[in-house]
């Protein structure tokens, strides 16, 4: 099986450079637009010396405010994972957010466009762990074995932050531009099909958008996930049973608007469908 190793983020990194009130200004900023849904200015054009750390800084205060309003964790996504989206967003490495419970919609529902900034559709595999997943040196054979069945996923792309000329370090503090997922078709264990070749066919209104193959995410669908295992090792973090690891998209983002309907078919996996009013 070959599988792209995956590098942490370079460029941005570094140490944190931004002081802490900054950091509580700007994660106050972003649950303020989560709320009106009126993105705030680039931040990487404010704060041009922000660096990855910082964002991953606001991510976890933007977290804690959202745990405190009494949201509750669900999982992890991973982001810019494919070509397809490097491409897409100019950003070369991966990234991580946070999934809330509330986040997670079921097959055939109905969307309420207008509670999304810039909404844009992504298909994707979800990985359901039934046991812990810790770093460092976890690796895609530990994903296979800690994870109880993969199942289809759509993800809905919200923005909290400005589009234009955004880097990785807006796109981590505005959680990984994470905003939903929708979950559907047919749960597989992960060692009963080659997870490489599961393919998907996105439609919106009838009409063939976008198509891929979970290859296209770093060589293997569950590369991301030990990729991510290992990144938040050294915080003392891990990935933890039950949890939902939306493990990235392989193909590039469909924009949505008001009254479109969306369906995916992942053949033997079956279809994820949903419509946006």
């Amino acid at each position: 099986m070959s599988v792209q190793t995956v590098q942490g983020p370079e460029a941005g990194q570094g140490n944190a450079r931004l002081d802490e009130q900054t950091i509580i200004g700007i994660a106050d900023e972003l649950v303020e637009a989560g709320r009106t849904r009126i993105p705030v200015p680039r931040l990487t054009a404010r704060y041009p010396d922000m660096t990855v750390e910082d964002s991953y800084r606001v991510q976890n205060l933007w977290k804690q405010r959202s745990q405190d309003a009494g949201r509750k964790l669900a999982g992890r996504k991973i982001g810019l994972t494919s070509r397809a989206m490097q491409l897409a967003t100019g950003i070369t490495e991966p990234d991580y957010g946070i999934i809330f419970s509330d986040m997670i919609l079921e097959n055939g529902c109905t969307v309420r466009w207008d509670q999304y900034s810039f909404p844009r559709v992504e298909v994707e595999l979800a990985f359901v762990l039934n046991r812990d997943l810790a770093g460092p040196g976890a690796t895609i054979f530990d994903v296979l074995d800690a994870t109880e069945y993969v199942v289809p996923a759509l993800e809905i792309l919200d923005s909290r932050i400005e589009m234009e000329g955004r880097t990785i370090v807006d796109t981590i503090a505005d959680n990984a531009a994470m905003g939903a997922m929708v979950l559907g078709g047919n749960p597989v264990r992960p060692r009963d099909m080659d997870l490489r070749w599961v393919s998907a066919i996105l439609h919106r209104n009838q009409s063939i958008e976008e198509t891929g193959v979970a290859a296209g995410v770093l060589g293997h669908p569950a590369a991301g996930v030990y990729w991510l295992a290992n990144k938040i090792a050294p915080h003392g973090d891990l990935l933890k049973a039950g949890d939902i690891i939306l493990a990235g998209s392989f193909t590039r983002p469909m924009p949505v608007h008001r009254g479109d309907t969306v369906f995916a078919d992942y053949g033997t996996l079956g279809t994820v469908t949903c419509r946006f009013e």
